[in-house]
């Protein structure tokens, strides 16, 4: 069974946004299995690696929708990708100091939490902009 299960509620209602989120949600569901079945330590790496570089298309592309389409939130937006950013290079940082166990769960419940509150409360917030912008 997934970590999260992707669903409507997820939906920004942009096709292009939701498949990178889902892409985001797999990438998280991945690391999931691993620290189920006690690989989480040795996956920490690899996932973060692979989170930071998909988060940074991401992030330019919902950037480029917000300047392409005058989003008034966008300042606010960016600061909240610059900060997650920032957070998942320092557990990063960690790892290379020494992975732990705990280290994994800690940033596999970070991450998903980060996820879901951004995605559902953030990203929500553009949604019908975009849509009226003719963004789909």
């Amino acid at each position: 069974m997934p970590l999260i299960a992707w669903n409507d509620r997820l939906s920004v209602g942009i096709a292009s946004i939701d498949k990178e989120h889902q892409k985001l949600v797999g990438l998280l569901n991945d690391f999931y299995d691993a620290v189920q079945s006690g690989k989480g330590k040795e996956s920490l790496a690899s996932l973060l690696a692979a989170l930071v570089d998909y988060t940074k298309i991401h992030f330019a592309n919902e950037e480029k929708l917000f300047a392409k389409t005058a989003y008034p939130e966008a300042a606010a937006h960016k600061k909240s990708h610059d900060d997650l950013t920032k957070q998942v290079l320092e557990v990063q940082k960690k790892y290379a100091t020494g992975a732990s166990t705990t280290l994994a769960i800690e940033a596999l419940n970070f991450l998903k939490n980060w996820l879901l509150t951004h995605i559902q409360g953030d990203d929500k917030k553009y949604g019908p902009h975009l849509v009226r912008s003719g963004i789909r």
